[in-house]
């Protein structure tokens, strides 16, 4: 899904729980030119926010994240220490395009979270990272904004992590299908509006046209093209 050798300079446009983490030795995240956040040695995490995400798979995320072993010990064995272990620095970013579906070769994101509750989590998850960790060693870019995040891989070390209810959703066909039509729907009634939907449910059925009375006939006929 994403790959990184050496040292990676990518450009990561964020709006909108799917992770990816990085073992690295530096990383610093840029808007409009102007750098907002820099870390050392330390993971750089791409957040993708679900729309079907709770406060259960982002406590889930935070711990993975922060008890991940993907350092050396002291004696240099690797796989034996997590980022707390080490007391190294984490940067989040919020990246929507980690929820992407391939449609055909169009990405659609529509089962990302939408980015009005997507921002209220991503703040909740920085959060809860803070209060588990040391609230100095969590930094994250600019929610929203255009980014360059620049990320000097490690190793490369990539890990890919799923929250159990979204990596369950997204392995079952049948499943994934069921929440893209949830969406739509959800889609197609913002779209219409209370007004349109409300003259929709009100309007009479054809097969109880002729049992109406005058009254309700010339309003049914009025409605019709």
């Amino acid at each position: 899904m994403a790959c990184f050798r050496g040292e990676c300079h990518s450009d990561f446009p964020a709006s909108a729980v799917f992770s990816i983490s990085f073992s690295l030795k530096y990383s610093r995240c840029q808007v409009g030119g102007e750098q907002i956040s820099a870390i050392g040695r330390g993971i750089c995490v791409l957040l993708g926010i679900s729309l079907e995400d709770t406060q259960k798979e982002l406590e889930h995320m935070v711990r993975k994240i922060l008890n991940l072993r993907v350092f050396e010990d002291e004696s240099g064995k690797h796989w034996s220490k997590s980022v707390m272990d080490k007391q190294y620095e984490v940067l989040c970013i919020s990246q929507f395009t980690l929820q992407c579906v391939l449609k055909g070769n169009k990405p659609d994101f529509h089962l990302a979270m939408p980015t009005e509750q997507a921002e209220g989590f991503y703040n909740s998850f920085l959060e809860q990272l803070r209060k588990t960790y040391r609230p100095e060693l969590i930094k994250d870019g600019k929610f929203g904004a255009y980014m360059q995040v620049h990320i000097q891989n490690d190793g490369p070390v990539t890990i890919e992590l799923e929250s159990p209810a979204l990596g369950a959703a997204t392995s079952d066909p049948k499943q994934l299908s069921k929440l893209e039509k949830q969406q739509q729907r959800k889609e197609k009634t913002r779209a219409k509006g209370p007004s349109e939907s409300s003259k929709e449910r009100n309007t009479p059925r054809k097969e109880d046209r002729s049992a109406s009375s005058g009254a309700e006939g010339d309003v049914s006929s009025e409605r019709e093209p």
